[in-house]
Order: structure tokens, then C-alpha cells, then sequence
């Protein structure tokens, strides 16, 4: 008899559903050392970590000065960094210039800021693509730049990570620190999306 997962579900979390539950029940794994990692990532590392840094740099000039400077340095003023972050050097994207991040060789990205990389930050067509055609690339992602936007791509290596300082969306100006975070995404902190009010 052929099991088939719940039409809520697909296959591949049910899979993992099972393969967990058995190696917890061997002793291999414990459960709640697994939630415990799923709620880091979610809650304490993130996205979430990278608007707090955008939304401080566009309410604190000073900040932002430090940011550009030394972005590891800034971000542990927050309390922000750790693993995958030796280096972190942060672009500003501005009317004229427009920054977007790739890696290469592999899937380099500041997790401690960013989150674990989507799935197409790591494939081969977005890799490739974005160093071949990136205005075609970024058009594909649903990001039209007027084409006298300079475009600038930035390749993350294992020694230095790059963090988008996406350009403040106009209007925004009554809005405190945590609004503003709240508009910020993750695809806008990696060049592939701006942020809108």
C-alpha cells in the first residue's frame, strides 16, 4: 500500500516529519533541540535582525556613517553578528545606483542578518544570470530599474559578506524605527527588490 501525505502537506515535510521522528525515538535526535534551532532562525536570527540595522540607519545619521564604515561593527552595537558574518560590508543603494549581491561559488550570506539564503539566492540561474545580464536578471524577479540606474553587483565570499542598505521609500518620514522595519524584506536587504511604503 502506497501512503500519500495529506493534501495539506506536501511530501517532502512529511518526510522530514518522519525521518525526525525516528531518529528522535532512536536517540539520535532530540525534538526539541530541532525547535529550539527552527525558533533561532526564525526569531533570533534574520530578516528581522537586518531591518532593525536598515531601519536604524535611516533614523540615525550617525549610524548609518558607522554602518557604511565598519558593518559588523554597527550591527554588534545592536547585538547583532556572529557565524557567516567575519566582514560585513554594507552597500547604500540611492536613486542613481542600484546594489544587488550574489555569490558566486556557492551560497555566502550573513545569516545572523539575513536568515538562512532562499533557494534561488543558491541556484545556478540566479548565480549566473546575475553576473551576465543582472538588469535582465533583476527584471525577471519582478524589479524593473530605469536604465539610467547604475547596477552594481557585489560577489559574498566566505570572507566578506554584503548587506544592501535599500533606499528609504518617500513618505515614510513620520514613521519611528519599528514601522519603518516593518516595511524592510529580506530580497530588498540582498539587492533584488525595493522597499515600498
Amino acid at each position: 500500500m502506497t501512503h500519500r501525505p495529506p493534501k495539506d502537506k506536501p511530501w517532502q515535510a512529511v518526510r522530514t516529519e518522519a525521518i525526525e521522528s525516528l531518529l528522535n525515538e532512536i536517540g539520535v535526535l532530540d525534538s526539541a533541540r530541532v525547535d529550539e534551532i527552527v525558533h533561532h532562525y526564525e526569531e533570533t536570527v534574520g530578516p528581522k535582525n537586518g531591518a532593525r540595522v536598515v531601519a536604524k540607519a535611516w533614523t540615525d545619521p550617525a549610524f548609518k556613517a558607522r554602518l557604511l564604515d565598519d558593518g559588523l561593527a554597527a550591527c554588534a552595537e545592536l547585538g547583532i553578528g556572529g557565524p557567516e558574518t567575519e566582514r560585513l560590508h554594507v552597500v547604500e543603494n540611492t536613486a542613481s545606483v542600484h546594489n544587488v549581491v550574489v555569490c558566486t561559488l556557492c551560497s555566502c550570506y550573513p545569516w545572523p542578518i539575513l536568515g538562512l539564503p532562499p533557494a534561488w539566492y543558491k541556484s545556478s540561474a540566479y548565480r549566473s544570470g546575475l553576473v551576465r545580464a543582472p538588469r535582465r536578471m533583476l527584471a525577471e524577479m519582478g524589479l524593473v530599474l530605469d536604465a539610467q540606474v547604475e547596477i552594481r553587483v557585489w560577489d559574498s565570499v566566505s570572507e566578506i559578506r554584503y548587506l544592501v542598505l535599500p533606499e528609504r521609500p518617500s513618505g515614510t518620514e513620520s514613521l519611528d524605527e519599528t514601522a519603518l522595519a516593518a516595511l524592510v524584506t529580506r530580497d530588498a536587504m540582498i539587492g533584488v527588490a525595493r522597499v515600498s511604503a
